[in-house]
């Protein structure tokens, strides 16, 4: 494979709609930069963030003058090539990482253009698919539970949508960290919410979280809108709200304060020195990935699909075959 000449796959997108704008093409594989490495990718993780990119939303005011624009920020692969000062990484090794973010990730395509920064070498003790789901969803965790209020030892930490991507390496972080954690999901996945470790489920639809949650001093809320106003209800004075999804949190700030707590939104960044913290998690076995769609790249519309439903439990990953 000769970057800049020889010609790839990869999944383009046709300005924003519905999947059939997502089409598989052949474009020339990329070149790297002094501060790169080539990845030839065995699997790449999907996201909410993907999905709403597609729609117009998300990244794609950033990135709709790309050409050709290709989505995906989650990769694990072999190295096959290395920019001239990369020390870190050699031919043949297995690393995974969110690449670009945020930014053009470039992740729907067999070679991804990554710097070497963004990637952790992969735990041998786990497969491409569970490195790859554990990339934008277990780094958005692992940095939304750190950055401005560190959950701590005996915390009371409430974790929503705690079967989904991001809630369910929270979770495990969470517990990690000595917290008492409570994870809200349907009835459906309490026995799964309860595996990851959590102490205690929350089944949203059954009462108000008001009636079934006290005393919190953390909430990580995937969620947004009215959820922040519930979750500001059950908090102690003080307490910390860490609110991921943009455009239904920009109020976060200001709603804890009048309350006496703090609200933060979060944006997750690449960062590989993170990566290396969650790679050694996942081969400790502290965290695990749970992969509950694997996807061949020809089916990236089923892909997105189902990412779409709102109702995946852990994670979606692409591989080529």
């Amino acid at each position: 494979m000769t970057p800049g000449k020889d010609l790839m796959k990869a999944i383009v997108l046709h300005g924003f709609g519905g999947t059939e704008n997502l089409v598989l093409e052949k474009v020339p594989v990329p070149a790297i930069t002094n501060e790169e490495v080539l990845v030839k990718v065995k699997s790449a993780g999907i996201n909410p963030i993907d999905v709403k990119t597609r729609l117009g939303r998300g990244m794609y005011g950033m990135l709709k003058n790309k050409t050709p624009l290709i989505l995906g920020w989650d990769i694990s692969g072999i190295v096959t090539e290395t920019g001239k000062n990369v020390t870190a990484f050699k031919n043949g090794d297995e690393v995974f990482g969110m690449v670009n973010f945020p930014g053009h990730g470039k992740a729907y395509a067999e070679y991804v253009a990554a710097p070497a920064t963004h990637l952790a070498l992969k735990p041998l003790t786990i497969s491409y698919n569970e490195a790859a789901a554990a990339s934008l969803a277990a780094l958005t965790a692992w940095q939304a539970l750190k950055a401005h209020a560190p959950v701590q030892k005996g915390q009371k930490v409430l974790i929503h949508a705690a079967a989904g991507g991001v809630g369910h390496y929270a979770v495990q972080i969470a517990k990690h960290y000595g917290a008492y954690t409570i994870g809200t999901a349907s009835a459906a996945n309490r026995n799964f919410v309860l595996s990851l470790g959590a102490d205690e489920h929350i089944d949203y639809k059954a009462a108000p979280l008001e009636e079934q949650a006290s005393d919190i001093d953390f909430v990580l809320d995937t969620v947004g809108g009215e959820n922040i106003d519930h979750s500001l209800q059950v908090m102690k004075k003080g307490a910390t709200i860490v609110s991921i999804p943009s455009g239904l949190n920009e109020a976060v700030t200001d709603k804890a304060y009048a309350k006496g707590m703090n609200g933060y939104t979060f944006k997750v960044k690449s960062n590989g020195k993170d990566m290396e913290e969650i790679a050694n998690l996942l081969e400790k076995g502290i965290v695990k990935s749970h992969v509950s769609h694997i996807f061949p790249f020809s089916d990236m519309a089923k892909a997105h699909t189902q990412i779409e439903t709102g109702r995946t439990r852990g994670k979606v990953v692409m591989v080529w075959q």
